[in-house]
């Protein structure tokens, strides 16, 4: 090895970890003081993320009591089927102009309903690809029988002729 392919070689890995670098995501963190410990966790304090009129979000750290919350003065419910965890922290998604929460289980049942769910697209894209790749079909039982009975008669005329 040369002394100038050696140095190609160093350059072409500089490069490389320099690109590297530059393509990590940058992940996502709470905003300073909004988010929820184990401690406040265990009394019963959440992370909400309150979704204004004009799409911009807001967080904000509340208690809950008797399965409500108060965002601006208004109770806003907030059961045991509202609640999310993101990393251990308990969150719940609601917006400003309703008193209830973002529901995961009500929305997984909806999109069911409406057949707008992931699942069902995997499995049409499943059976699309199956039959994209033209399946091959089993012998039939006449065929299998057929290619059975020529190779006995072959093994039987080489056994009579003594050809083994």
């Amino acid at each position: 090895m040369t002394l100038e392919e050696r140095i190609s070689e160093g350059i072409e890995k500089a490069l490389k970890g320099i690109e590297d670098n530059s393509k990590k995501k940058k992940k996502f963190r709470f905003p300073f003081g909004k988010r929820v410990g184990n401690g406040k966790a265990k009394k019963g304090f959440v992370t909400v993320i309150k979704i204004n009129e004009n799409l911009q979000l807001e967080f904000d750290v509340v208690r809950i009591k008797d399965q409500t919350i108060m965002l601006e003065k208004v109770p806003r419910l907030a059961t045991a089927q509202h609640v999310m965890y993101y990393k251990k922290n308990p969150v719940i998604i609601i917006p400003s102009w309703s008193v209830e929460p973002f529901s995961p289980s009500k929305h997984f049942e909806k999109s069911l309903e409406d057949g707008s769910n992931k699942k069902g697209y995997a499995i049409l894209l499943e059976k699309m690809q199956k039959e994209q790749l033209g399946a091959t079909k089993p012998m039939s039982g006449l065929i299998k029988w057929i290619f059975i009975i020529g190779v006995a008669a072959l093994i039987g005329y080489a056994l009579i002729s003594g050809g083994i």
